[in-house]
């Protein structure tokens, strides 16, 4: 008896649980989108370097060319690399 009335107490549970769940989403859902940058503006463009494809942060990048021709390399061996193809393919 006492085991009969435990599992319905926790089937009303597990109900208002779900119930409390979709109505939350939805709440939520309907809210203005939040803000995707830090309050305090610190976030960062990063990079992509064009060999290995890692993207790096551009202060801290080892760098090639100016300008317009700037690039962004994770290390110099990827540097390195790229310089050496761009001698081969001229």
């Amino acid at each position: 008896m006492i085991l009969g009335w435990l599992l319905r107490l926790l089937v009303v549970f597990l109900i208002a649980r779900a119930v409390w769940r979709f109505v939350a989403g939805v709440l939520d859902g309907m809210a203005p989108p939040r803000q995707t940058t830090s309050p305090d503006g610190s976030a960062v463009a990063l990079a992509r370097d064009p060999v290995c494809g890692t993207y790096v942060v551009p202060s801290r990048a080892v760098t090639s060319g100016r300008g317009e021709s700037l690039r962004y390399f994770c290390s110099g061996r990827c540097r390195d690399q790229y310089a050496g193809d761009r001698r081969l393919a001229s």
